[in-house]
């Protein structure tokens, strides 16, 4: 078994020493892991860790540590642990604690300097996954199981770190019969016998039934899983392409997605969410979403909501937009949940800064060095005006320049086809009490623009 697990390190490539860690529960499969990695990478040069994470919803977690700790020191190895309180989850405690888990194993990664996550996952466990993601109803990307090697930046709290499971294609069976011949120290986590779970109860009640029928099943799990990854390979390049294809800016064109069949159009809603780190939404909510951007009225304001974002129509153009709530004057918010705004309006000085920051407008506002062929507002005037930064609450009024008429910040809206949920939290700037001097998404007024001297324009962004 150690030359399929050495050729799976070789596979990752990894340079002369670098940084690798197991995460080691003390299980049986970590422990024959750590045994394994802890000689390869002696003999590659490589720094090896071992990180240990205490949930403490066992009584003999403690004991656990203890055992993960001193099997370590006896051997060498550098170890380092971590506590983790086990927050609340609406997918129950199971679920919980593996997202803490893998968010405290990749915050120990990234303290150590260590690029690369060995994890014992093995053939038993991939058949497992396939077979669970079946029950669930999964499509392909869930039928694929676990990769020998990807990036989990959703799981591990950040990218640039890679999980690897070098045991992947080695049975359950396997590891077993090398922790007996080579008297491998392990614990029993007695979780691991709770039906309750439902991998649990998989592995316990359904496995072995399927193992005496099927003698051999898990390799050819194992092999469907490859097929699938295949095919979800073909998905995402097809996704990727058709992105290209329809995005516009940050919005995808309506126009060109009609071109797209009804299954290439959800693979495609599928990629965009992927790539802004969406959830995945159900196939059903997904064929509704498809039907209401393609058969709403031009002029429908349509707003579809989805659990991490609002999808929207303006102009034949799909937008994701940040989820509003209200504050207490009915002003939106930038996300759910904030804290009500109590000061609608806010006063500031300038004093020279290349930015400053508005947490209650939930953005920044610049102040960038004009350039020799462009106007902009007196720097030495400016550093003397008490100003403010507010909502738009309707009436005003700003002149863009010298030749152009005064119009209505509502007109100029309509005029650079700024979308009608963009509008209402678009903040204005002014000069006390009431004059306006700039406002988000159109520009600057004129009035105190000038061609000579240190001068500044005014810019914001949405943090």
């Amino acid at each position: 078994m150690f030359d399929v697990f050495a050729d799976a390190l070789d596979a990752l490539a990894l340079p002369p020493g670098a940084g690798i860690a197991l995460a080691y529960s003390g299980g049986i499969d970590s422990s024959v892991l750590l045994d394994l990695a802890a000689a390869a990478a002696r003999g590659r040069g490589l720094q090896f860790h071992a990180f240990h994470i205490h949930h403490g919803l066992s009584p003999n977690a403690d004991a656990w540590l203890a055992h993960c700790e001193q099997t370590c020191a006896a051997r060498g190895i550098a170890f380092a642990a971590r506590r983790i309180a086990l927050a609340p989850s609406g997918n129950g405690v199971e679920e919980a604690a593996r997202l803490q888990r893998y968010a405290a194993l990749g915050d120990l990664c990234r303290e150590h300097g260590v690029g690369w996550l060995l994890t014992a996952h093995h053939q038993d466990d991939q058949a497992e996954t396939v077979l669970l993601q079946l029950l669930r109803g999964s499509g392909v990307a869930g039928l694929s199981g676990m990769d020998a090697a990807n990036e989990a930046p959703s799981l591990l709290g950040g990218a640039g770190l890679i999980m690897a499971r070098p045991l992947l294609h080695v049975a359950r069976a396997e590891i077993e019969s090398y922790a007996r011949t080579h008297a491998i120290a392990h614990i029993d986590d007695e979780s691991n016998s709770d039906a309750r779970y439902a991998r649990n109860a998989v592995r316990l009640q359904v496995m072995p039934l399927l193992a005496q029928l099927f003698p051999g099943f898990q390799q050819r799990f194992a092999r469907s899983a490859g097929h699938a990854q295949s095919a979800q390979r073909l998905l995402v390049e097809l996704g990727k392409q058709d992105l290209r294809q329809c995005l516009q800016g940050e919005c995808l064109d309506i126009g060109e997605i009609r071109k797209l069949d009804a299954d290439r159009i959800d693979n495609l809603l599928r990629y965009w969410f992927g790539e802004r780190g969406l959830r995945m939404p159900s196939s059903a909510w997904l064929a509704e979403l498809r039907t209401q951007l393609l058969e709403a009225k031009a002029d429908a304001q349509l707003c579809v909501t989805h659990p991490d974002c609002h999808i929207r129509r303006h102009r034949d153009r799909v937008f994701l937009t940040p989820r509003y709530s209200l504050g207490p004057r009915g002003e939106p918010r930038r996300a759910v949940g904030e804290t009500p705004d109590e000061k609608p309006v806010q006063a500031f000085a300038w004093a020279g800064e290349a930015s400053i920051a508005f947490a209650d407008f939930g953005g920044v506002l610049h102040f960038d060095p004009a350039g020799a062929d462009e106007t902009g507002i007196g720097a030495a005037w400016l550093r003397e005006q008490s100003l403010f930064i507010r909502l738009r609450s309707g009436g005003e009024r700003l002149k863009l320049a010298p030749n152009r008429p005064t119009k209505s910040v509502k007109y100029h809206y309509q005029a650079m086809d700024i979308p009608s949920w963009e509008r209402p939290v678009l903040p204005i700037v002014g000069v006390a009490p009431d004059k306006l001097l700039f406002a988000a998404g159109i520009g600057m007024d004129c009035a105190h623009q000038q061609a000579a001297g240190e001068r500044v324009r005014l810019r914001w962004r949405f943090d």
